[in-house]
């Protein structure tokens, strides 16, 4: 059930209990018909207000990082068992930091989507917000955990940290992070995936140098591991890249080092999963739980994101934007809505409206007769349907930006 939560800005949470669609509908507050989207119509939702704590409630914060379209977001809609985030096979779909909440018993674990780690170049080159240069490192500073998502399916990327990972890491060697190699179900020879961690990690793992095991689910999965320690800080292997990162703090000379460098010699521990595996995914969740500290919930157990219905229809018409459309032509596309009505048998009616940058573009939007746009309401109608458990008419017009 779909539960808006407004507050100043929207805020908004995602019941995870499955209820009939007459249970969950009597939780849904929708804002007045005359309200625009992201206005204040509530008063402060009590969810946000007071978390419910159980006795002894223990908490993580894990930020989820890495090149882009390595498979963060799809990671982390795996984990929290929903389609919360928007995920393509084109970069950049997550453009701005994102929040989910996982809570089994007495821990919350809260996953802070990343948008993929950039470089001031890409950023102009696919016209992209300047808020994704700075959104991931923001996030990082807030996390008890990085996890670094790399996809071995890349016979590229998964031969060298990407470095902007890699000033990431060493930008913050106070907070412990594990390794995550994804989509191993891509690769048929499993012996290589032996050679990718000995390469990212620098053949060592905790601080002891190892000899990695062809399995693919680490030993000490089904036991509590040992209490972390904290991680050294090389002043040899940090780095950054000078003039393109606003958050820099480090100095040419760790800058060279760290461009000498194929991996990271600090992990705790290394994962070989696919993302689309559930068991493979519990694995790591099951790890999330045993790492969590004591301290108080900061979300109320039935919250699943912090993200607006808003946020999270925008977000998905880009994810089938990207899907459907050539090139450069969906980071240059800007949405606005239009109307978000509830009708007389509980249904949604939202009408958003995309701007194009050039006519060509427009033109390839809406397709022949009118197909594509269709093609994309449709999709990201049903989409959201199966998120919000109601239905859902989205309607999509398009117009030139001028």
């Amino acid at each position: 059930s779909f539960i808006i939560l407004p507050s100043g800005g929207v805020c908004s949470a995602l019941s995870k209990s499955s209820r009939t669609n007459k249970q969950a509908a009597r939780l849904m507050e929708y804002r007045e018909t005359s309200a625009l989207p992201g206005s204040a119509t509530h008063n402060e939702n009590e969810m946000l207000q007071h978390p419910d704590q159980p006795p002894n409630p223990k908490v993580l914060k894990v930020a989820i990082i890495g090149a882009p379209n390595a498979g963060k977001s799809t990671l982390s809609n795996q984990l929290l068992g929903r389609k919360v985030f928007a995920v393509s096979k084109k970069v950049h779909t997550t453009r701005s930091r994102a929040l989910g909440v996982l809570t089994e018993d007495d821990t919350q674990i809260i996953l802070l989507d990343t948008p993929g780690l950039t470089t001031l170049t890409k950023v102009r080159r696919h016209q992209l917000e300047k808020s994704l240069l700075v959104d991931p490192w923001n996030t990082v500073k807030e996390a008890d955990l990085m996890v670094v998502v790399v996809d071995v399916a890349d016979r590229w990327a998964c031969n060298t940290l990407d470095f902007e990972v890699l000033k990431c890491l060493a930008q913050h060697p106070h907070i412990p992070a594990v390794l995550v190699l994804n989509k191993v179900d891509c690769v048929a020879a499993k012996d290589r995936l032996l050679d990718i961690t000995a390469v990212l990690t620098c053949g060592v793992v905790n601080g002891h140098r190892v000899r990695v095991r062809p399995v693919i689910k680490p030993p000490w999965a089904e036991k509590m591991p040992d209490k972390h320690s904290e991680l050294s800080h090389d002043e040899d292997s940090a780095g950054s890249e000078g003039g393109t990162e606003p958050n820099s703090v480090l100095s040419n000379e760790q800058l060279k080092a760290l461009r000498g460098q194929q991996g990271w010699p600090h992990f705790k521990d290394v994962f070989m999963l696919s993302s689309v595996d559930r068991e493979d995914v519990d694995t790591l969740k099951t790890y999330f739980l045993t790492r969590a500290k004591p301290g108080p919930w900061q979300y109320h157990s039935e919250v699943l994101t912090d993200q607006s219905p808003e946020e999270v229809c925008t977000s998905t018409i880009r994810e089938k934007l990207l899907e459907y459309l050539p090139q450069e032509v969906p980071y240059s596309m800007n949405q606005s809505i239009e109307f978000w009505l509830e009708g007389e048998n509980s249904e949604l009616n939202i009408a958003v409206k995309l701007y194009a940058k050039k006519e060509t573009h427009m033109r390839m939007v809406i397709g022949t007769a009118g197909q594509t746009v269709a093609r994309i309401a449709r999709e990201a109608g049903e989409d959201l349907s199966r998120l919000f458990l109601r239905d859902v008419r989205l309607k999509l017009s398009v117009k030139l930006r001028r």
